[in-house]
């Protein structure tokens, strides 16, 4: 895993409350820690050939910030889990539709089987997909998709 940005990356942005996964309702988010899921992330980059850069912030200028880094550095692709921001930053949002670059939506649990706010995703509106329920997999999923995709 690499912290710094390089062409043949893929990233990972985790956003609030995913530092205290195997913590936080487990029942909901399964017992997986954030180290557990970017070394999941790392193996399926190095598989394809990539180095992975993975940050988590709970701050939302974090997270636009690194969404520009990672359009501007030239990364293969963006794996966002925007947690509460999806469903609340226009800011957010509007970063992911300022950069070229494939993003794709990620939660861990079933959004849609939840509270009623969480269906809606401001963010996921401008990503090529989105992933939901499926845990860590789904992280694995979508850089499998974002490294196919770039070739």
């Amino acid at each position: 895993m690499s912290d710094s940005p390089a062409r043949s990356t893929l990233w990972v942005l985790h956003g609030p409350n995913l530092d205290r996964l195997g913590r936080r309702e487990p029942e909901v988010y399964g017992t997986a820690t954030l180290a557990d899921v970017n070394a999941a992330c790392a193996a399926v980059a190095a598989e394809h050939g990539f180095d992975l850069v993975a940050r988590q912030s709970a701050h939302e200028g974090d997270l636009i910030a690194w969404v520009h880094e990672a359009g501007d550095t030239g990364a293969a692709g963006l794996t966002i889990n925007p947690a509460g921001y999806t469903h609340t930053s226009v800011a957010l949002r509007d970063a992911i539709a300022s950069v070229d670059l494939p993003v794709v939506e990620v939660h861990l649990s079933n959004v849609h089987a939840r509270e009623p706010f969480r269906h809606i995703s401001l963010t996921g509106a401008v990503c090529v997909g989105t992933i939901a329920g499926l845990g860590v997999e789904g992280y694995r999923a979508a850089l499998r998709f974002l490294a196919t995709r770039a070739g």
